[in-house]
């Protein structure tokens, strides 16, 4: 792990005494956001920028081993979240590209009636979003969203804030989106407990952001239906007019998905609940694992993909388009691990908890400071968990609480406020139709009041179920 400068060279005096953990954490957002937004350098280059930076300037640290230190954290990240993160690139491409992602938006719509679209766009956003990226979702739904303003007239602000609302809520809390996955795998928590505990706390605060806050921001602002990205309100009807009997059926639709849960989910029981079944732990550990299950719903999702696909598609060139996507995620999650680790070796999670024990608040709100920081800084969720992730691991075994509260501040706090140096941003105000103001008022303030919302519930449930796999298993 991170080496100090014992034995070493010390760092020049004015170093040493000029710049705390707090200088270091600042000159290394400043150096993220300068060369990301002056100098327009890609995420993953701009963050092993500022981690070489950090620990050249750290006092904590051994100049000759920022290099090294950088590259082995980058490694093991990569080595936990790689083949996870492409399987589930995999599995959003052909969810797409098959029409079952369409299938599932409409066995939402028909579940839950007209008049209730923005539940309908909500519930569809949550699901997509647990395999599919947070651009690719709104991607996807925007269109839908478009067509639904162009037909009742009205609410689409209202839209627009349920699909953020369901994607913010997988995208931090619920692997195998990378944020989760990667924390979960720094903070060795159990996948398992991760997906149903993200789910206790994700569903009800994508609620409270994406309905409930969005109806109350839609009462109060009216957003027109411009054109976006070259398209007309006539032209988003007809791309929601294919018949149903051309797509996948619902099942098959649902099918990566709920594979992927149930298998990591079955290892999460069954090893908890029945350790003496040696046959069949042996079973669910191999399916369980989080690198064969996401295989496992790659293969199911291909299949579907590979069976509804138009004559004319390429079929293996657009698997490698889903998988240089995945890899640019894996890049910039190990990028901004390393990050986090350099910040972790000059001190700054020791001071942040020192700090905040000081004040009387304990490490769980820490962490959501630490992520919340980040995210109106990087502009990147994923970013703003990892990094908070590698801060905070060393504080977990300290906890009184299972450390799956500490993913889950984490989370929660990296949804705080993402604004105009998050892609996301740009992404929902161009393919959207909307102006910066209406972006900000969505986009940004969704984040905020499911952040708040997310802590307060992160925090209640803690206090009330401090280690609930033990608790469960003691009451049944």
């Amino acid at each position: 792990m991170l080496q100090t400068a014992t034995n070493v060279v010390p760092a020049p005096l004015l170093v040493e005494t000029v710049l705390n953990p707090v200088v270091i954490l600042i000159l290394g957002i400043l150096l993220i956001v300068l060369l990301m937004m002056r100098f327009e350098l890609p995420a993953f280059v701009a963050l092993i920028l500022a981690a070489f930076g950090v620990g050249i300037v750290s006092p904590t640290v051994a100049i000759s081993a920022v290099g090294p230190e950088v590259a082995e954290t980058f490694g093991d990240i990569m080595a936990g979240v790689g083949i996870p993160i492409l399987m589930a690139a995999i599995i959003g491409k052909c969810l797409i590209e098959s029409g079952a992602a369409d299938r599932i938006v409409r066995g939402f719509h028909s579940s839950v009636g007209e008049g209730r679209e923005d539940v309908t766009l909500l519930g569809s956003s949550y699901v997509l979003s647990i395999p599919v990226f947070f651009d690719t979702v709104f991607y996807l739904l925007a269109p839908i969203a478009r067509s639904m303003r162009a037909r009742t007239g009205e609410k689409m602000a209202l839209y627009t804030a349920a699909i953020i609302g369901g994607a913010f809520a997988a995208h931090a809390l619920v692997p195998p989106t990378p944020g989760p996955l990667a924390v979960a795998d720094e903070l060795a928590v159990d996948l398992g407990i991760v997906i149903g505990m993200g789910l206790l706390i994700g569903v009800p605060t994508s609620i409270v952001g994406g309905i409930v806050y969005g109806r109350w921001i839609d009462s109060r602002m009216t957003v027109p239906l411009r054109e976006a990205l070259g398209t007309t309100a006539e032209d988003l009807k007809e791309t929601t007019q294919k018949p149903i009997d051309e797509l996948p059926g619902i099942v098959e639709s649902l099918l990566p998905i709920v594979l992927a849960v149930v298998l990591i989910a079955a290892n999460t029981i069954v090893t908890t609940f029945f350790p003496e079944q040696a046959d069949l732990v042996a079973v669910t550990e191999f399916v369980g694992d989080v690198n064969i299950a996401l295989s496992i719903a790659a293969i199911a999702a291909i299949w579907t993909f590979f069976r509804f696909r138009d004559v004319e598609t390429d079929f293996g060139d657009e698997l490698t388009l889903a998988v240089k996507d995945g890899g640019n995620i894996i890049a910039i999650t190990a990028a901004g691990g390393a990050f986090g680790a350099m910040l972790g070796a000059a001190g700054v999670g020791d001071f942040f908890v020192n700090v905040m024990e000081g004040l009387g608040v304990g490490p769980l709100v820490t962490a959501w400071l630490i992520a919340a920081v980040l995210i109106v800084s990087t502009g990147s969720l994923t970013v703003a968990m990892i990094t908070s992730a590698t801060i905070m691991a060393p504080f977990a075994g300290q906890l009184d609480v299972h450390s799956v509260y500490l993913l889950l501040t984490i989370g929660t706090g990296s949804m705080f406020f993402a604004w105009h140096n998050s892609s996301p941003f740009w992404i929902i105000n161009e393919v959207g139709g909307l102006e910066h103001q209406e972006t900000l008022r969505t986009f940004s303030f969704v984040g905020f009041v499911m952040s708040i919302v997310g802590l307060v519930l992160t925090l209640v449930v803690a206090t009330a179920v401090p280690q609930p796999i033990e608790q469960v298993t003691a009451f049944l």
